[in-house]
């Protein structure tokens, strides 16, 4: 952390301010404190976040947990992107605690991000780790990289989707995952 607390300040300076200044004195380690906290899945382990929860049930249905907020830095500008996650599975003998299914979405989203990698990244732990008949993610997230520079586009959502068994192969299925996030 420290490192990074010289290193803003060092930005500071090469924008133009002061960072003696009264209101600047702190921002240094209060910005080195956010970046700590916002990549934390970088220290987390998702698949042990699974296992921890995992229990056998002979359940097969589909399991969806909607409306996940989350929030993510863009690796290109290092500025927030946010929204909300869908996740379903379809059990094969196991399932998961539900509060872990968001959990994993922090992890992920707790790293710095392309929306596209997040949405491939929460699939595929979910589907190495319970071995699911098929697992469903859609992320829908707006990206400041592209409202407060660039385009400039304020309404602009960015939607990413990512599908394994039967939610690729059954499209039977994968409409009824795509109907329910609608409801």
């Amino acid at each position: 952390m420290l490192n990074i607390t010289k290193d803003i300040k060092s930005i500071l300076e090469n924008i133009g301010e002061d960072p003696t200044r009264e209101g600047l004195l702190k921002t240094p380690s209060r910005v080195a404190k956010a970046m700590e906290f916002l990549t934390q899945g970088y220290k987390q382990n998702p698949k042990e976040i699974i296992e921890s929860a995992m229990f056998t049930e002979s359940y097969n249905q589909m399991v969806l947990v909607k409306d996940i907020e989350m929030y993510s830095l863009c690796e290109h500008h290092m500025l927030p992107f946010f929204g909300k996650a869908h996740i379903a599975y379809i059990p094969n003998g196991h399932i998961v605690g539900l509060s872990k299914v968001p959990r994993i979405v922090d992890v992920f989203s707790r790293r710095l991000q392309v929306q596209e990698r997040l949405t491939d990244e929460i699939k595929d732990c979910l589907q190495e780790s319970l071995n699911p008949k098929g697992v469903a993610v859609v992320i829908e997230a707006q990206h400041l990289c592209m409202q407060m520079r660039g385009v400039e586009k304020q309404n602009s959502v960015t939607t990413t989707s990512a599908f394994s068994g039967t939610f690729k192969s059954d499209e039977k299925t994968r409409a009824e995952f795509m109907n329910l996030i609608k409801m």
